[in-house]
């Protein structure tokens, strides 16, 4: 059978299309990007953007299952072509709720709506951070050894992209999953200062944490929409439910989750292990 991977240039997606292809699973990888994606040759690569739904008959020709990355935008179009599709596994986030106050929790919970309203079988991934959103520090890091961040005490349970593929690409190629919701956590609650603490033990350097002031850490958060090829749409609400999420974390280390091993049969890596996958980035 033949899985299809969208998003193919995140960090999760390349995690979970270098696991399939191991396992012996034909892979194709579909994104607005592709060529951009560092895939693996083996891997069918095609253009594809949610913004365009026609776009995507040529990438679901073929298909049994597809993972994909919970943004609504464009979403409702693929599923009205993604009938055919036996499982559908939706990278979510921990709290979605189509009710929620929260923009966040509210954007993934619409996405898991659409989703189930399509009929496709489904699994939901919900995890509660990403450790790769860290990589946001290799720059800095590089350049001065120096982290800012408005909230250096804010605690997050932080999930290795690697172990996020590991249960997608269970529940994509065996069976069980259908209707589950997995919220995926790392082993540990961690405070920034202490993910800057290891990755300057991964990466063999000195790095220090700066308060940041917070109209500065809007305007970062702003280009990074931009970059993202967001805009501006909804963004200054989501940045700013961003904001209180994690002042409201600050000296409040959060609950961790046994998903990965049960899912997988292996521990969930910590983030020491996930600075040492990315020490390169940061040195």
């Amino acid at each position: 059978m033949t899985i299809l991977v969208t998003g193919a240039r995140g960090n999760v997606a390349r995690a979970l299309v270098g696991q399939l292809l191991e396992a012996g699973h034909e892979v194709r990888a579909a994104g607005r990007d592709p060529g951009h994606a560092r895939l693996p040759a083996a891997v069918e690569v095609v253009a594809a953007d949610l913004a365009r739904p026609e776009g995507w008959d040529p990438a679901l020709a073929g298909v049994t299952a597809a993972f994909l990355y919970a943004g609504t935008a464009g979403l409702d179009g693929f599923l009205s072509r993604a009938g055919g599709l036996a499982h559908v596994v939706l990278l979510s986030a921990a709290g979605a709720d189509p009710a929620s106050g929260d923009a966040i929790t509210r954007a993934h919970g619409e996405a898991e709506q659409a989703v189930r309203a399509s009929g496709i079988p489904c699994t939901f991934l919900r995890p509660g951070g990403f450790a790769a959103n860290r990589l946001a520090w290799a720059p800095p890091i590089r350049a001065d050894g120096v982290v800012r961040d408005p909230f250096p005490d804010s605690h997050a349970a932080l999930v290795h992209e690697a172990d996020i593929a590991a249960v997608a690409a269970r529940a994509l190629t065996s069976s069980g999953h259908t209707g589950v919701e997995y919220t995926l956590t790392g082993p540990e609650s961690l405070t920034v200062r202490q993910q800057a603490s290891l990755i300057g033990v991964a990466a063999g350097r000195r790095v220090r944490v700066e308060v940041q002031d917070l109209d500065d850490h809007r305007r970062e958060l702003t280009a990074a929409f931009e970059v993202r090829g967001l805009g501006r749409v909804g963004s200054a609400e989501v940045i700013e439910a961003r904001i209180r999420r994690l002042a409201a974390l600050v000296d409040r280390p959060q609950p961790t989750t046994e998903t990965v091993l049960e899912v997988t049969g292996r521990p969930a890596r910590g983030f020491a292990a996930w600075a040492a996958d990315h020490a390169a980035e940061f040195a």
